[in-house]
């Protein structure tokens, strides 16, 4: 199997996941923290629901600077108050990720990508080994959003499988 055609079958997958999440997020909830070394409630269902933007970051792109000198990102993520606006992200998003992958190639993706703050690489790999790893982190901030919904008494999604609240397999 190719890595474009393994990754846009990650997407796809990652993608109904993601969804179901989002859609799960209440409104109202924006600034609530578990923890106050944990990040806001909102700002996580933000980051959730914009990472599959990520995706033609690493395949269009080749490299992010966090901090670029002369100051501002050059990614910047819409805001998204409501749960329209996160659930309307998710679908953005995972449609220019998928339109990225389908234009890619293998080659493009053995080529290197690089993770700057101020002009610095901090870290530098293959763009499909930067897929993979941005699949991964999907996983785990949706997982402690899960974690969230359940610490607010919001009803937590299946994901990969049935939860106490929704017995799906799907």
């Amino acid at each position: 199997m190719e890595l474009k055609q393994f990754f846009l079958n990650q997407l796809e997958a990652e993608a109904k996941r993601t969804r179901r999440a989002i859609e799960a997020v209440p409104d109202g909830h924006v600034d609530w923290v578990p923890h106050g070394k944990s990040m806001p409630f909102g700002r996580l269902a933000m980051l959730v629901a914009g990472m599959p933007a990520w995706v033609p970051l690493i395949v269009d792109e080749d490299s992010l600077d966090l901090n670029p000198p002369g100051g501002g990102s050059n990614y910047q993520s819409p805001p998204m108050d409501t749960r329209e606006q996160r659930v309307q992200a998710v679908v953005d998003n995972v449609a220019k990720g998928r339109a990225a992958l389908e234009a890619t190639n293998d080659a493009l993706l053995l080529k290197p990508w690089q993770l700057k703050v101020a002009g610095k690489v901090v870290s530098e790999d293959p763009k499909y080994v930067v897929l993979r790893d941005t699949f991964a982190h999907l996983a785990h901030h949706r997982g402690q959003l899960t974690v969230y919904l359940r610490l607010l008494d919001a009803k937590v999604p299946a994901i990969y499988g049935p939860s106490a609240d929704d017995q799906r397999f799907d």
